[in-house]
């Protein structure tokens, strides 16, 4: 096999999405398992939707989910020359003609073939006219010089299988604007020849954009690609995924504290699988994706199976990497912490956390300040009584007087407390945590005190046992 070389083209006219990630994930997957070449292409003709700010996104979204890129990052609005060139090179082979209708004349001719029961298109009159270049004129392909039997065009799809359109169902598209800006098919076709590209993958959506742009490359003399279609993504009701559904782009999963690992794992098993294996590192993504066992169904996302997944790859981090992608969340909720303070908190509650979000949550209620600390209602009124907040007074003076500060010496404290004063630890432990956190989860007391620290133990038992 030659080498494989596969490319991903967004348009900056937004966020990366879900869909566009799958197809980027496949792209990425086929050109690494193959040791070939993944280029990115940023489709900006759209000048008018096109924004940096999303290229940026996009871009920063790539990296976040470890897809690395190729050669230099390609831009269609640098490369005008290039798609003028091979329009030229098709007018001068009558393979291309310039057109002068207007847009209402090319609406009247769809108008009238539609009363005829015909397909509606442009019918082809100026193909014979010779025309040159003219204000509003632009450019369209002779589809009876590239096909001058007519026939089908056909090709196998790795994803549909074999697919086959008569060239009658084609009209003569436009290549070049009035503007003088390529069409996007003329754009994609010059972009992936000179780009080397190998194997397309993208949404299905585009399958009635290839066999326009099978003639494009046979009209140029240029060899095909292979093609794969990938059904769009669908929401749990089994309906076009939007953010109705709760959809969102890349960077507020991020934002959400979701790990890289959940989400291209939940992607990839959107119309791929090995066997019945659902969790994957990416060395082993790598190893299996070979562009076969492409699903042609469409799947549903399942935000749920997402979750489990972020759940199960933050409690197989190890506590330091951790650290370090959960310390922006805690920074952004105002609390001034250093890295090595925050090892012992993750270890105590990376097990109880689905997300950084949850994870940076739980250490907030750690590291706030005693004042403002926010009790749950009903937990507070349900522990907080005036027998309770006895209990937290006697076991401020317990705690205070303490030689050490450890787990095993705060646990024969506690329970020598519960013991020497003929109380059930049920009569404790829902004080002694709502006092610690606001409410009646977290880990054990004895270990959430250690590290939590004797001074903010203290201070936090002082205020919730005020009578």
């Amino acid at each position: 096999m030659n080498k494989v070389i596969t490319r991903f083209a967004p348009s900056p006219t937004g966020h990366l999405h879900i869909g566009g990630a799958r197809t980027a994930l496949f792209c990425w997957l086929l050109a690494r398992h193959y040791g070939g070449e993944f280029r990115l292409r940023i489709e900006d003709t759209d000048l008018e939707r096109s924004k940096q700010e999303y290229t940026d996104s996009i871009l920063a979204s790539m990296r976040w989910l470890g897809l690395d890129w190729d050669g230099e990052l390609a831009y269609q609005t640098q490369r005008t020359a290039l798609y003028n060139a091979a329009v030229d090179r098709l007018l001068e082979t009558g393979k291309a003609y310039w057109c002068s209708c207007t847009p209402e004349e090319v609406e009247a001719m769809r108008e009238a073939a539609r009363a005829r029961g015909d397909k509606p298109r442009y019918d082809g009159r100026c193909r014979d006219k010779h025309l040159g270049p003219a204000p509003g004129s632009v450019v369209r392909l002779n589809v009876a010089a590239v096909m001058p039997d007519g026939g089908r065009i056909v090709f196998d799809d790795m994803v549909k299988g074999h697919i086959a359109v008569d060239v009658d169902e084609l009209d003569d598209m436009i290549l070049r604007r009035s503007d003088g800006m390529p069409t996007y098919n003329m754009a994609v076709v010059v972009d992936d020849h000179d780009m080397g590209v190998t194997h397309v993958i993208r949404g299905d959506d585009h399958v009635s954009n290839t066999p326009k742009q099978i003639l494009l490359y046979k009209a140029l003399g240029w060899d095909l690609p292979v093609f794969g279609h990938v059904p769009m993504i669908l929401g749990p009701d089994r309906q076009k995924l939007s953010k109705r559904h709760g959809a969102r782009a890349v960077v507020e999963y991020q934002k959400d504290g979701l790990l890289p690992a959940a989400l291209v794992n939940c992607l990839v098993r959107l119309g791929w699988s090995h066997g019945d294996q659902e969790l994957f590192t990416m060395d082993e993504l790598i190893e299996f994706f070979d562009g076969t066992n492409l699903n042609s169904s469409a799947a549903a996302f399942d935000f749920e199976k997402l979750n489990w997944f972020n759940a199960h790859y933050l409690h197989e981090t190890p506590v330091e990497e951790l650290v370090r992608l959960v310390e922006p969340f805690v920074v952004r909720k105002g609390l001034d912490v250093t890295a090595e303070a925050l090892v012992p908190m993750v270890a105590l509650y990376r097990e109880r956390a689905n997300t950084l979000l949850d994870l940076a949550d739980d250490m907030a209620r750690m590291l706030c300040p005693t004042e403002a600390v926010v009790y749950d209602e009903k937990a507070a009124a349900k522990a907080l009584t005036d027998e309770g907040r006895a209990q937290l007074r006697a076991l401020h003076d317990v705690f205070a007087a303490l030689p050490d500060f450890d787990p095993a010496t705060l646990d024969t404290a506690l329970n020598s407390y519960v013991a020497g004063n003929g109380l059930k630890f049920k009569q404790v432990g829902p004080p002694l945590r709502v006092a610690l956190l606001g409410n009646q989860s977290g880990p054990h007391l004895p270990d959430l005190m250690a590290v939590m620290g004797r001074e903010r133990v203290l201070s936090r038992l002082e205020r919730a046992g005020r009578a």
